[in-house]
């Protein structure tokens, strides 16, 4: 997972979470908002209604148990309080049927609706009976209790505000009034009901008391508690009042002066003024209720809105932190980013182009400037740590590769210092050699051997040399004249044990600088040798030169082995590529391709191998046209019939010229050369610079075939002279011959693959 996309998570995350909580909040807000406006308007429509039949029946109620008990009560008003009631029940059964195309209220009141319209059904049969005195009075008071009690349900459901825990708070005390209030009125019934011999069945004394205890219980515990302060001024005003003191004293009265008969409870005769208390303090009590109500209608209404205000505030509050978190995260996420990208810019600078650079300069021992290196500026934050986290991390790097270098150059002048010791006592051998041929050149058996010898030496000077080069040193150079190219190839040749087998063909007449011939003639002379070594022994190893349009190509072509794609490929990336000292010291027996490649790279020239017409390997050269200069007898360059005629027997020389053609400088000379010893190996056909007159020794005769023979060879032909044994060591006879067959090997391996 991106950087990018897991910033914008960890801030998505929250957010989302945060606007569901907000959406739930509001919607959770809204419906309780909702709830309440219908449980107001169903108060205002139904609960108004449900009081005032409460208030119709308890009278009807009073007035019925009067009459039943023998209380003179007129016709015409019953007649009215019935006609009253009814009209309060047709009310409440027409708004219970429209209730049902309505919003409901948030209580369970419409299934007690149904039940107080089931009541009110048998209300016309109970007047019957009530007119008729048809049961018991106590059955027919029982009725309009039943009624009433449902009613009353109803209205608490309706009130309940079960959704708010303030406003169900606040309800209570509302429903607990008309709960006291129908209290009074069933107490006020039960007395009625006493008649003018103020005598109670026992049922009906009991059911007196309990209304008597029940109201005011209520009225101290769940209602006077509550009531605000308004209201606890009606209910103190209610309670100071003659009507309600006569109440008082009338219920004292009966709970503690009554007297028990055979047939129920005699009541003290205080209870005679009960209906003129009653009808004084009732519509007072009937106000508080209504009162309570409205309080409790108009809090809901306020808390409604409130709850509406409240979710603009979530809303709008809710939608301005979420842009501005959206901001902060879109802000940070790009400054992060941006940081991020340019940590990431400038850490692949370094090390795509400052790093390799730095590099660069340590290997070739230049010094490296501090101030292009990343620095550690001590930051706080975790992108800052993470920088100065890279620079130290630069900085060990560069330290190491420091060291690497001043050990690799240490070890560089080390070896040079040893080449060179080492070369000086070659190049004395070599001058003892040629001392020798002088003093001993008309043994040809000696000269044989001096030969072989001269060659093991020459091999161990360019091993030596090879190990300069691959010190990073260089070949010193003791040529002031330019070189034909035709000597550049003998010379080169000469240098190669299996010379014999080299058949050199100068297509142009060109000639090298002075300055890289030694260069040139190594790397040649590399080549040369590792084709002769993985060639067959008796077959040739061609190499021609001419000019091209880039400079001088040279071509060695060998009939060795053939060699897989890969396999060139690996070479090729051999001469192409410095390698560290632990590649060389992998590959100790085979660094001639190492060597070549570090020549090349200092000539400025082009080695590349490939598969030739012949299934052997063919090393191209090319060397760059500025090495180049025009021929002294031609003054320009331009193409001559270079190629030497004869056969190739001819062409080689004999052990006794190439031995003569050893020279070495002074010994005054070679000390003032560069460390390395000075090459002058050249074979006999070279032309003489210089005549007897000015010092130094005659020039070398010219052979030409078959007129330089000295008289011993026009004669008969001896059997030639045992060359003695051969020199070379088992060990280096076994790698020859190893290195033979596993080419030998692997020519036949591919011609079994090429087969159908």
């Amino acid at each position: 997972m991106r950087l990018r996309t897991m910033l914008v998570c960890l801030a998505v995350v929250p957010t989302v979470a945060m606007a569901a909580q907000v959406t739930v909040t509001a919607q959770r807000l809204l419906a309780q908002s909702e709830h309440l406006r219908t449980d107001v308007e169903a108060g205002e429509r139904i609960g108004v209604p449900l009081v005032g039949l409460m208030t119709r029946l308890q009278a009807e109620r009073a007035m019925t148990a009067a009459r039943w008990a023998g209380t003179s009560v007129a016709d015409d008003d019953l007649r009215e309080k019935r006609a009253a009631t009814d009209r309060a029940a047709a009310e409440v059964r027409q708004v219970s049927g429209s209730s049902s195309d309505a919003a409901q209220p948030s209580g369970q009141s419409d299934g007690h609706l149904d039940e107080v319209g089931a009541r009110l059904d048998q209300l016309a049969a109970f007047r019957k009976r009530a007119d008729a005195h048809s049961g018991s009075a106590e059955q027919v008071v029982d009725y309009y209790t039943g009624v009433i009690d449902d009613i009353i349900r109803a209205y608490q459901y309706e009130f309940g505000h079960a959704e708010d825990a303030e406003l169900a708070q606040e309800s209570r005390p509302a429903v607990a009034l008309f709960s006291a209030g129908e209290m009074v009125a069933r107490e006020d019934a039960l007395l009625a009901l006493a008649g003018p011999s103020k005598e109670l069945a026992a049922t009906g004394f009991s059911d007196l008391l309990d209304a008597l205890g029940t109201h005011r219980y209520l009225y101290d515990t769940w209602i006077v508690p509550y009531l605000s302060p308004a209201e606890q001024a009606s209910y103190d005003k209610l309670t100071a009042s003659d009507a309600w003191h006569t109440k008082i004293r009338i219920e004292n009265a009966v709970v503690s002066n009554h007297q028990d008969t055979a047939t129920g409870v005699k009541l003290p005769a205080d209870v005679g003024s009960w209906r003129a208390a009653h009808d004084a303090f009732a519509p007072q009590l009937a106000a508080l209720n209504a009162d309570r109500s409205r309080s409790v209608l108009a809090h809901a209404e306020a808390k409604a809105a409130e709850l509406e205000t409240e979710v603009y505030w979530l809303v709008g509050g809710s939608g301005g932190t979420l842009l501005l978190v959206t901001g902060v995260v879109v802000l940070t996420t790009r400054s992060v980013l941006r940081r991020l990208n340019r940590l990431h810019t400038r850490t692949v600078a370094i090390a795509e182009q400052t790093l390799p650079e730095v590099v660069a300069r340590l290997q070739r021992g230049q010094a490296v400037d501090a101030e292009a290196l990343p620095a550690v500026a001590g930051h706080q934050d975790e992108v800052g740590r993470i920088s100065d986290a890279f620079a130290r991390v630069v900085a060990v790097s560069v330290d190491g590769h420091r060291q690497l270098a001043a050990e690799r150059h240490g070890f560089g002048l080390f070896a040079s210092g040893i080449a060179s010791r080492t070369g000086n006592l070659v190049s004395r051998q070599l001058s003892l050699t040629e001392d020798i041929q002088d003093a001993f050149g008309h043994d040809e058996a000696l000269l044989a051997q001096l030969m072989r010898s001269d060659q093991l030496t020459v091999g161990m000077r360019r091993q030596i040399e090879n190990l300069l080069i691959l010190a990073g040193g260089e070949i010193p150079d003791p040529h002031t004249d330019p070189m034909r190219l035709a000597d550049l190839l003998r010379e080169a040749a000469a240098e190669v044990e299996d010379f014999r087998r080299i058949e050199r063909h100068a297509l142009d007449e060109a000639s090298v600088q002075p300055h890289v011939i030694s260069q040139i003639s190594h790397l040649l002379a590399e080549l040369l040798d590792n084709a002769t070594r993985f060639s067959p022994p008796r077959s040739k190893v061609v190499v021609r030169a001419e000019l091209a349009a880039d400079g001088l190509s040279i071509e060695i072509e060998d009939r060795g082995p053939r060699v897989a794609a890969a396999g060139y490929e690996e070479m090729n990336r051999r001469l192409h590529t410095a390698p560290p000292y632990s590649v060389l010291a992998e590959n100790a027996h085979r660094l001639g391709l190492f060597v070549v490649g570090h020549l090349a790279d200092q000539l400025q020239a082009r080695v590349t191998l490939r598969r030739s017409v012949y299934g052997g390997t063919a090393a191209v050269v090319i060397l760059p046209g500025e090495l180049l200069v025009p021929t002294e007898r031609e003054g320009e360059w331009g193409p001559v019939p270079a190629a030497e005629p004869g056969p190739a027997t001819d062409r080689d020389p004999e052990p006794a010229a190439v031995l003569t053609a050893v020279r070495a400088p002074a010994p005054e000379v070679r000390q003032a050369a560069a460390p390395m010893p000075v090459r002058l190996r050249t074979e006999q056909a070279l032309p003489a610079r210089s005549g007897p007159g000015d010092g130094a020794r005659p020039p070398l005769p010219e052979r030409v075939p078959q007129t330089h023979l000295t008289r011993q060879l026009r004669g008969p032909r001896a059997p030639e002279p045992d060359a003695g044994r051969d020199a070379a060591t088992p060990e280096e006879v076994a790698d020859a011959w190893a290195d033979y067959e596993e080419g030998t090997r692997t020519v036949e391996a591919e011609l079994r693959q090429d087969q159908p």
